[in-house]
C-alpha cells in the first residue's frame, strides 16, 4: 500500500505524534510511505521517524500580511501539492488538521486519489477565520471519510453523510506498567503534561493546589511541557506561594520515566481533542484525574470511579477535592490505578490500525469503481 499523510509540520503535539506513529507502523510493515509537511524542514521532526518513511518538506509554510497575500499563498500551496501529489500517485492520502484537510482536498481534485482528512481537536474551540470556516464546510464534503475521536465531534460535522464520517480513537502504544506505590516515599508528587497554554488549564491546576497545600505540605507537583505563558505560570506559581513545590522542566521527548515515578495524574484541560497523555499515564498505572471538558473524549476514556475521576470543567474546588481525596487515600490510587491499566487494550495499536486500514480499504476499493 502506498500512503501519503500530510500535515503543517512536526513539532511536538498530538497530532503530530499519532501521524508519526502511524507513519512508523505502516512503515514497518512494508508499506510504501511518504510524510509531507508544509514547513521547509530546518527543523527537523520532533517524534523520530521510521528510515525507509519519504519526509517530503515543502517550504510553503510562509506568513501572508493581507488578504491578496494569504490568497496567492493558498493557491500557491495547492498548486505545489497537487504537483507533489500527482508524482507520488499514493492509493491514498491521510491528511491531519483544518488547514492541510482543505488544502488537500482542492489539490487533489481531478486527481481520483481518495483522501481521508481527520480532525484533531473540538472544532468548536477552533480559531477558524470565516474565509478558512467557509472553505472546510465547502471543501469537507468531498472528502473520501472524515476521522474523528469522538462521537460529539462527530456530531458537530451533521453537514457530511454519516457514512463518511468514522470514529477512531488514538492508539496506546505502551504496555501495562505496574505502578509501585510507596509508603516511604518523603515526596509523593502529582505530574500533569501538556503545552503551557490557556487551552491545558495549568493555572487551574496551581490554584486547585494552593487550596490544599497545607493539608498536604510533602506533595510536590511537576508540569512538564513549554508554551507562551511559562513566565505567567511561574509568576502565578510564585505568588500562590508553591515556587518550592512546582516544578516545570520543560518539554521532554520521553515523558514516560517522569510517569513512573508519579503517584497521580491531573489533567486540568479547558478543552481536548483526545488527549494522548491521559491514556500514556493510564498505561504507566497511574491513578488519574480530569476535567470533563467539551469534547466528549473524557468520558471515553475515563469511567468515573473505575479507572479515574472526573471532575467539572473549569471548577477548581471540585479539581482540589478530587485531589485530595487520592492524595489522602494510597487504597484508592491502587485500585484506580490497577482498572486503568485496562485502557492498553481498550484502545491497543493493533486494534486501532486495523480501524484505520480498514477505511483505507473501503474508500480505495470505492475509488476503483
Amino acid at each position: 500500500m502506498n500512503i501519503t499523510f500530510i500535515i503543517n509540520c512536526l513539532p511536538a503535539g498530538g497530532a503530530e505524534r499519532v501521524i508519526s506513529n502511524m507513519a512508523n507502523y505502516w512503515a514497518a510493515k512494508g508499506w510504501q510511505i511518504t510524510l509531507i509537511t508544509f514547513d521547509d524542514g530546518s527543523t527537523p521532526p520532533f517524534y523520530q521517524l521510521n528510515s525507509k518513511i519519504h519526509l517530503i518538506p515543502l517550504g510553503i509554510a510562509r506568513k501572508s500580511n493581507n488578504f491578496l497575500e494569504a490568497l496567492w499563498n493558498t493557491l500557491t500551496r495547492i498548486k505545489i501539492l497537487r504537483s507533489k501529489l500527482g508524482a507520488i500517485q499514493p492509493d491514498a492520502v491521510i491528511s491531519f488538521i483544518t488547514g492541510p484537510n482543505v488544502l488537500s482536498l482542492l489539490a487533489s481534485r481531478g486527481l481520483n486519489i481518495p483522501v481521508i482528512i481527520s480532525e484533531r481537536i473540538d472544532p468548536e474551540h477552533e480559531s477558524l477565520d470565516l474565509a478558512w470556516s467557509q472553505l472546510r464546510n465547502w471543501t469537507y464534503p468531498y472528502a473520501s471519510a472524515l476521522v474523528v475521536q469522538t462521537k460529539k465531534i462527530a456530531n458537530y460535522f451533521s453537514n457530511l453523510p454519516p457514512t463518511k464520517i468514522q470514529i477512531i480513537p488514538n492508539p496506546v502504544l505502551l504496555s501495562p506498567v505496574t505502578h509501585s506505590f510507596s509508603n516511604d516515599n518523603p515526596h509523593p508528587s502529582l505530574i500533569a503534561i501538556g503545552r503551557l497554554v490557556s487551552q491545558k488549564g495549568f493555572d487551574l491546576l496551581l490554584q486547585a493546589l494552593s487550596e490544599i497545600k497545607q493539608k498536604y505540605p510533602d506533595w510536590t507537583l511537576t508540569i512538564l511541557g513549554e508554551g507562551e505563558l511559562r513566565q505567567k505560570l511561574e509568576a502565578l506559581r510564585d505568588h500562590l506561594g508553591l515556587s518550592e513545590d512546582v516544578f516545570f522542566p520543560g518539554q521532554v521527548k520521553n515523558p514516560h520515566d517522569y510517569l513512573k515515578r508519579a503517584d497521580i495524574f491531573v489533567l486540568s484541560s479547558r478543552y481536548e481533542g483526545f488527549p494522548n497523555v491521559l491514556c500514556e499515564a493510564m498505561a504507566c498505572g497511574l491513578p488519574v484525574i480530569a476535567t470533563n471538558c467539551s469534547s466528549g473524549s473524557i468520558q471515553e476514556i475515563i469511567r468515573h470511579e473505575v479507572d479515574g475521576l472526573l471532575v467539572p470543567n473549569e471548577d477548581v474546588s471540585a479539581l482540589a477535592s478530587a485531589m485530595a481525596r487520592l492524595m489522602s487515600s494510597q487504597s484508592e490510587r491502587y485500585y484506580l490505578a490497577n482498572r486503568a491499566l485496562e485502557i492498553t487494550s481498550r484502545f491497543s495499536e493493533v486494534t486501532v490500525m486495523k480501524q484505520w486500514e480498514y477505511l483505507i480499504n473501503q474508500v480505495t476499493i470505492k475509488s476503483l469503481k
